[in-house]
C-alpha cells in the first residue's frame, strides 16, 4: 500500500480542506504537506520573506488549520513539509522550534514529518546535516524525509532542468550508506531516491523514469543488514506518471508519491470551466443575459468558483489514491489518529 502524498503542496484552506474531502471518501490515509513558497503564499503574499518569515509563519499556520479541521473528516493525516534547501535551513529551524513548543504543551509535535533536500551538496555533507537534524527531531518522534540523488524539473524555485542525466539515478550504495547513518538515530526516516524522476509533465518518452531499480536497493540493503524490505521510499514527480510505474514504484517500497503539477492543474480546471461556461454573468455586478438589471453575484461570488476548483481537485486526489492502492483503507469514524 502507498499513502499518497498530496499537494497541490497546499497553499490555501481550500486546497487542503479538498483533500481531505478526497480522502474521507475514499477512505484513505493522507499526507498534506506544504512547500517553501506555498507556506509563503499561505501567509500572504504581502508579507517580507527575507529570512523566512513569511514561510515559517504560512507552514504553522497550515498546520494549525489541519489540525484543527481534521478530527471532523475522521480521517488519518500526516502533516509534513516538503523539499528544504541548504539555503532555506532557517526554514526548517522556524518549523522546529513550533514542533518543539507544540510537543512540550500537547505531546506530539505540530508537524508530523519534514523533508531535506541535501541532493545538491556533497553525499558526505547531505548525510552528516540529516544526522544533526534527526537527532533533534527523533526526541519528538518527527519523521524525517531526505533525498538523495536529484529530482529533474523545475518546482516551487528549484530548478534543476540542466543537471546530468545520470544524477537523476541514485546508486545502491549511497542509498545503503544514508540507511546505515539515520538508523543509528532512528528509524522514523525515509529516502528519496532518484531513479529518473522529473517534477512537472513532460512530453511522453522525454522522462525515463526506472521504478524497477528501486528492488535492487531493496536487495541491496537487504544483503548488507539481513533485514527484508528495510527501505521506506519515496517517489518524487510523480504526475504524469502511468499507471504500471506506481504500481512499480508501490511494489519495490514507496510508501509516498508527490503529484503536485497534477493536482494544482485540477485545482484549475473546475475555475476555467466555470468562468467559460458562464463568462457572460462575469463583466459586471449587475446585468447578464437574463436581463439588465439582473444581478451577478451568485457567479462571482468566491464561494461559487472556488468550490468547482475544490471538486476537480478532489476527483484528482481520488485517482491518484487508487492508483496507490491507497483506498478503504481506513475505516471513517469521528476519531483522528
Amino acid at each position: 500500500m502507498g499513502v499518497l502524498d498530496i499537494v497541490p503542496n497546499v497553499t490555501s484552506s481550500s486546497t487542503a480542506n479538498a483533500v481531505l474531502e478526497a480522502a474521507r471518501d475514499s477512505k484513505s490515509p493522507i499526507i498534506i504537506q506544504c512547500s517553501q513558497g506555498g507556506s509563503a503564499y499561505y501567509a500572504g503574499k504581502g508579507l517580507p520573506n527575507g529570512n523566512q518569515e513569511a514561510s515559517i509563519t504560512g507552514a504553522i499556520a497550515a498546520a494549525h488549520h489541519v489540525r484543527a479541521v481534521a478530527a471532523s473528516y475522521g480521517i488519518p493525516v500526516v502533516m509534513h513539509s516538503d523539499h528544504c534547501a541548504k539555503k532555506l535551513l532557517p526554514w526548517f529551524d522556524g518549523m522546529l522550534d513550533a514542533d518543539e513548543a507544540y510537543f512540550k504543551e500537547h505531546g506530539v509535535p505540530l508537524f508530523s514529518s519534514h523533508m531535506l533536500d541535501l541532493s545538491e551538496e556533497s553525499k558526505e555533507e547531505n548525510i552528516e546535516i540529516c544526522e544533526k537534524y534527526l537527532k533533534r527531531m527523533a526526541p519528538i518522534n518527527l519523521w524525517l524525509e531526505m533525498e538523495i540523488g536529484i529530482t529533474g524539473g523545475e518546482e516551487d524555485g528549484v530548478d534543476n532542468t540542466g543537471v546530468d542525466n545520470a544524477s537523476l539515478y541514485t546508486q545502491p550504495d549511497d542509498i545503503f550508506q544514508v540507511h546505515e547513518a539515520l538508523s543509528k538515530i532512528s528509524p522514523n526516516f525515509s529516502i528519496a531516491a532518484a531513479f529518473g524522476n522529473v517534477h512537472g509533465v513532460y512530453k511522453p518518452g522525454n522522462v525515463k523514469l526506472r521504478p524497477e531499480i528501486l528492488h535492487n536497493h531493496q536487495v541491496y540493503v537487504e544483503q548488507k543488514t539481513g533485514k527484508t524490505k528495510p527501505l521506506f521510499l519515496v517517489f518524487h514527480g510523480g504526475s504524469g506518471s502511468t499507471k504500471d510505474e506506481i504500481a512499480t514504484a508501490v511494489q519495490n517500497g514507496v510508501v509516498k508519491m508527490n503529484v503536485d503539477t497534477d493536482t494544482q492543474f485540477a485545482y484549475l480546471v473546475g475555475m476555467r470551466d466555470f468562468f467559460k461556461k458562464n463568462a457572460a454573468y462575469l463583466q459586471s455586478q449587475v446585468g447578464n443575459p437574463d436581463g439588465e438589471d439582473k444581478p451577478n453575484k451568485k457567479y462571482y461570488d468566491p464561494r461559487v468558483w472556488v468550490r468547482e476548483g475544490e471538486k476537480t481537485l478532489v476527483t484528482r486526489v481520488k485517482e491518484a489514491c487508487s492508483d496507490l492502492g491507497n483506498v478503504s483503507e481506513y475505516r471513517v469514524s469521528s476519531s483522528f489518529l
